[in-house]
């Protein structure tokens, strides 16, 4: 790929995206439009901005990269990505936009009068945030390194300046603003060369290098408790993912959230279309990635490989401006949901407060993503769903629908998640690539319900601990808002 080329389209987004969230900034003038946009974002363009910030670099890259690697057990990823949604539609997203909170030590602490219970999930949403942000890093290092041949730390630095130049300029206005137009840009930027690819190959009579069923790495398929492992961590993880769920704090009422989850579902089904033919197109006619170790740029080259000349090119170009889209879109995501924690929990809450924040929240994980290497994106970030799924999901959904939750459980399910997951994860990353054994590989068919059994076992021990606010909240969370009659 032409280094010029790479550059350049790195180069278009990072200036769009500054340019649309320094627009924003005409219009965030108070706290609730830095923090929740004032809940005043509509269905459409909440929806929008939802698919832009979730479809990460494990997403964008990584999907693509493990279809290469392993055919069909990598179609687990979109579908548990996917899926994440449907249970978020069912038994959050409506309750929580009622909730009235910010962020989610704010519910958290009004649903369980702590806080203790605060401070422990401030600590579990940072740790979430920042280790979501590091693979972002990771890819933007790989995109750079591949498309241009800059050094790696060039690519995950940009994306961390662009991200607090955007976040501190308008907080949840000015990203509302940036996700919305980066989920199109991504859409665009991987349907485009796929099409465009297809045709090439349909055209030229191309014939496969190898059947799509042939494994090119030689590696066994994945059992079935690695499958229903990834499938939990997918599934349970998304309902506690902290820049996913702020989103639904900027709806204007339960209603809204609902319809918006609706309209996320189908964008995210039409995206992963496309990373599944990259995938299926690359494991037929590019083999040779997976084996040099390439699986997870394969979209970045594969227009290159395939068309070449300028309309390869081009369509390159393309790819990369929607990669490096993925990486700043999901990163100002996760900053802008980590300010809001941080600095109430720190700063006091103020719109000067949120600016410090953001820089901490983006600088943290830049030293850590400098500091670490890894290529397994989609992996990575499988692991991070799974603390997520045995941390934060078992206190939102107990505490939304269980009034026997109380503060002791709740730190004590989260600790336990907390310990079993991350040991686990920390266990296997020391063994190695391949040689951890699946259940430390893949924690969350034993942590997330172990989690949520000494939550609920906790719980009734010190059910003299339920708060006596419980049926007033719970009222708030699950009485649907009376509908607005306006005169004509």
């Amino acid at each position: 790929m032409n280094p010029a080329v790479g550059l350049f389209a790195f180069l278009a987004v990072s200036l769009a995206t500054a340019v649309i969230g320094f627009y924003g900034l005409r219009i965030s003038r108070t706290t609730g439009d830095f923090y929740v946009a004032s809940r005043t974002v509509p269905p459409w363009w909440n929806a929008s901005a939802i698919g832009g910030e979730y479809l990460s670099a494990a997403s964008f890259l990584g999907v693509a990269g493990l279809i290469l690697l392993s055919g069909t057990d990598a179609l687990w990823f979109p579908v548990g990505y996917t899926a994440g949604y449907l249970m978020l539609l069912l038994f959050v997203a409506a309750p929580l936009r009622r909730s009235g909170a910010y962020t989610i030590p704010d519910f958290t602490e009004a649903r369980l009068d702590s806080k203790l219970v605060r401070r422990v999930t401030s600590l579990m949403v940072v740790a979430i945030g920042w280790l979501y942000i590091v693979p972002q890093l990771h890819g933007a290092a790989l995109a750079i390194r591949i498309t241009t041949g800059l050094p790696s730390w060039v690519g995950s630095t940009a994306v961390v300046v662009v991200v607090c130049l955007t976040v501190t300029a308008g907080g949840m206005r000015s990203i509302t603003f940036v996700q919305a137009f980066q989920y199109w840009l991504k859409l665009t930027a991987l349907a485009v060369p796929v099409i465009f690819v297809l045709l090439v190959l349909a055209g030229n009579d191309a014939q496969p290098l190898a059947p799509l069923p042939v494994n090119p790495t030689g590696q066994g398929a994945a059992g079935a408790y690695q499958h229903i492992s990834l499938l939990v961590a997918l599934l349970f993880g998304t309902l506690g993912l902290p820049h996913v769920l702020v989103r639904f704090y900027t709806n204007p009422d339960g209603q809204s959230a609902r319809r918006t989850t609706l309209i996320v579902l189908g964008l995210l089904s039409v995206f992963y279309l496309f990373p599944t033919l990259s995938g299926a197109l690359g494991r037929m006619f590019t083999p040779e990635l997976a084996q040099s170790g390439q699986a997870d740029a394969l979209v970045l080259l594969l227009p290159g490989r395939l068309v070449g000349g300028m309309a390869g090119d081009l369509l390159s170009a393309l790819v990369v401006a929607g990669a490096f889209a993925a990486f700043l879109s999901t990163t100002c995501g996760l900053v802008v949901s980590l300010s809001g924690v941080i600095s109430q929990d720190l700063f006091g809450g103020s719109v000067k407060g949120f600016r410090l924040a953001a820089v901490l929240a983006a600088v943290v994980p830049l030293g850590f993503a400098l500091m670490t290497d890894t290529l397994a994106l989609a992996g990575s970030v499988g692991l991070v769903f799974a603390f997520t799924a045995s941390t934060i999901c078992p206190l939102l959904l107990l505490g939304i629908w269980w009034r026997g939750l109380t503060d002791a459980g709740a730190i004590a399910g989260m600790l336990t998640g907390a310990l079993l997951c991350g040991g686990a994860m920390v266990a296997g990353t020391l063994m190695g690539p391949g040689n951890a054994p699946a259940w430390l590989a893949q924690p969350a068919a034993w942590s997330v319900p172990a989690a949520f059994a000494v939550t609920v076992t906790v719980s009734i021990m010190t059910k003299n601990r339920v708060p006596k606010t419980v049926n007033r909240v719970m009222s708030r969370l699950h009485v649907p808002e009376r509908p607005v009659v306006t005169e004509r």
